[in-house]
């Protein structure tokens, strides 16, 4: 029988693997940021103490307004315009960034760069200045260009920690889970490797768990490109109204319960896109997603899960490389041409 005791020492061991953590959202105004703060405000794994919401829109008070009357214990600060960026990012464990404009018909994501990585580079220098030892979760995209583009800036103010800064790419492996629940009639879990545009995102189906029975050739073939290029079905189902914005707060609020739940102290095992020595000697790309271990300090290992998938899997990480490098190579290009 569970003691009082032991209900107490239990008690103690979690209040001293959990922390109170500042989140800041950055574009919290938008499609994504909207939702994705409602789901963290929402939050009930006990890491979060504040949330601070920004966005350059004017209606940012007001979102933040509507969110406070929620009954959660989350306290909720909201600030607009660039003149109170910094403002925002003041004490900042976590720095969430959804900002950006979003994807149209026949827009790919290579076409939203030259808007996005704008927007990026001046918010990475803010928290270069401001939060530079908080963990940073990149959501806008290109996310295979923007990720390098931070490392650059916070390379050139000195503070680069490669341990704390992420792509989200939850939002594949959200879908390959998805499509293969489907096929097998049960909870699947499918890890995506490579990055986060088009054919640069593989999933491993042959490492899924269960397996979800996919036929090899054309059902395979399917719904590998299915999960490459959800992002474009969402797209051409809004008909000109949007990209995909509910599922990716859901995708974006669970990644940054991971983050937390690992800064707290846990080790918590994940897979983002991140700079990595694995993938330089592997595959040549300074940076990969594949699975990785976090813990207080940030991503502690990474695993070359691309090289244990079959034979289709790794041919169609071989094809994506030259792809992934260009996109990576794209990021550093635009901060030189800042300079």
């Amino acid at each position: 029988m569970f003691s009082t005791r032991s209900a107490k020492a239990a008690s103690k061991v979690l209040a001293t693997a959990q922390r109170n953590f500042r989140v800041c959202v950055v574009g919290a105004a938008g499609g994504i940021g909207q939702p994705l703060s409602l789901l963290l405000k929402q939050s009930t794994g006990g890491n979060i103490t504040s949330l601070s919401l920004y966005d350059v829109a004017p209606v940012t008070p007001g979102v933040g307004a509507d969110l406070s009357h929620i009954p959660t214990a989350i306290k909720v600060d909201a600030f607009a315009g660039p003149e109170n960026m910094k403002k925002a990012l003041e004490g900042a464990d976590v720095v969430v960034v959804p900002a950006g404009v979003p994807r149209k018909p026949g827009m790919t994501r290579d076409d939203l760069f030259n808007v996005n990585a704008t927007i990026n580079m001046n918010l990475a220098k803010a928290c270069a200045e401001v939060c530079p030892k908080a963990a940073y979760l990149i959501i806008s995209n290109p996310v295979n260009s923007v990720v390098p583009l931070w490392s650059r800036v916070l390379s050139k103010a000195g503070v680069y920690d490669k341990k704390k800064l992420f792509g989200v790419t939850t939002l594949d492996i959200f879908r390959a889970n998805t499509f293969s629940a489907a096929k097998a009639g049960t909870a699947v879990s499918v890890p995506v490797v490579g990055g986060h545009a088009g054919k640069t995102i593989v999933p491993l189906f042959s490492l899924a768990t269960p397996a979800p029975g996919f036929a090899a050739g054309e059902e395979l073939d399917k719904v590998t490109n299915r999960v490459m290029f959800g992002g474009d079905e969402v797209v051409q189902a809004k008909a000109g109204g949007g990209s995909a914005t509910l599922s990716m707060a859901a995708a974006g609020a669970a990644f940054t319960e991971q983050i937390l739940s690992a800064l707290s102290g846990k080790t918590v095992e994940t897979i983002a896109y991140v700079d990595s020595a694995v993938a330089k000697t592997a595959y040549g790309t300074d940076f990969f997603a594949s699975k990785i271990t976090v813990g207080k300090n940030g991503v502690e290992t990474i695993e070359d899960t691309a090289a244990k998938g079959n034979e289709y899997e790794r041919k169609l990480v071989a094809e994506m490389v030259p792809d992934l490098t260009q996109q990576i190579a794209k990021g550093y290009e635009f901060f030189a041409s800042q300079q």
